[in-house]
């Protein structure tokens, strides 16, 4: 028998956690998140120069964005399992595979992929997270991320 935490959770390797619903990308949210960046190049916010400029024919999503969309379409998974606290302990791999035209609508897929004992009595956890382009050939953004979870 395991002395890890959340024994119920890591019965769970190798299984999705979670199936978001989907989230409309918006021009406003892109506009929003180069003010919050200063990241404002024009192929994210310059809606008539990427239509005439871009290969994608659109805006784009600034991949950060669509990085930092994963907590939100994680939803409050972690409750479940009665996490007193949750850390980001930060990302073994991040990819993006593929841009998101403003306009799209994304979900996240979560694969539980590993756990281990973690600092301070935490469970370490690694989540296979994914951001699929509703209609799209290949995922938006794949990351491993790392958390601790606390009792």
């Amino acid at each position: 028998m395991s002395d890890l935490p959340f024994p119920d959770l890591t019965a769970k390797i190798g299984q999705r956690l979670v199936l978001s619903d989907w989230h409309d990308v918006t021009q406003a949210h892109i506009n929003a998140f180069a003010d919050a960046t200063g990241d404002h190049q024009w192929i994210h916010i310059d809606v008539d120069r990427a239509k005439a400029e871009s290969p994608f024919g659109a805006p784009i999503a600034h991949g950060f964005y669509t990085l930092s969309l994963l907590p939100y379409l994680m939803g409050d998974f972690f409750g479940a399992y009665k996490v007193a606290q949750g850390i980001n302990y930060g990302c073994d791999s991040v990819r993006f595979p593929a841009p998101v035209p403003v306009g799209s609508r994304v979900r996240g897929s979560f694969v539980l992929k590993a756990t281990a004992a973690g600092p301070m009595g935490s469970l370490k956890c690694t989540v296979t997270s994914t951001v699929e382009i509703e209609g799209g050939q290949k995922p938006a953004c794949v990351a491993d991320q790392v958390f601790l979870l606390f009792p």
